[in-house]
């Protein structure tokens, strides 16, 4: 059941998106004129967060926290540039943007604030948006070559 956002949902909702990912983010991604939410029947909470008719987050269930959809990340990414990304090269880009997880022999580039179970963008070389994925480890472990998957992706642009 979808309803128009009252004054003191929005605040509730902009206050998970600041606690994840900081005001300035959540201002970009709720920036809109039409924001609604679906409410789940069953449980009465949130289920996912439209801009102008645009899913913008969706609500992980494990730990309640609103992710952004790639959707989302772009509406982010169009204000504010890079935020919360991995940078991977361009051989492995297309693969990824196809829904293939990133490795981190593919990362050329990662934001310092990144946490192990973070909804995290991943952009090519030209900053352009990828994917989003949950990451899997933290940037310094993306940093210093953990081998293996360092981003699971859970949306691709070209999915």
């Amino acid at each position: 059941m979808r309803v128009k956002v009252n004054e003191l949902l929005l605040e509730k909702i902009k206050g998970i998106v600041s606690y994840l990912y900081g005001i300035d983010f959540a201002d970009a991604i709720l920036d809109g004129h039409d924001i609604e939410v679906e409410i789940s029947r069953s449980t009465g909470r949130v289920r996912h967060v439209f801009v102008d008719g645009v899913m913008v987050l969706t609500l992980r269930a494990s730990d309640g926290y609103l992710l952004p959809t790639i959707d989302g990340m772009k509406k982010v990414l169009e204000k504010l540039g890079p935020q919360y990304y991995v940078k991977v090269r361009r051989d492995a880009a297309e693969y990824i943007a196809r829904g293939r997880s990133v490795f981190t022999k593919h990362v050329i580039e990662v934001d310092p604030r990144i946490r192990a179970g973070m909804e995290v963008m991943v952009v090519d070389e030209d900053c352009r948006l990828i994917a989003v994925g949950r990451a899997l480890l933290s940037a310094r472990e993306i940093r210093d070559g953990v081998a293996g998957v360092c981003v699971k992706v859970r949306r691709g642009a070209l999915e």
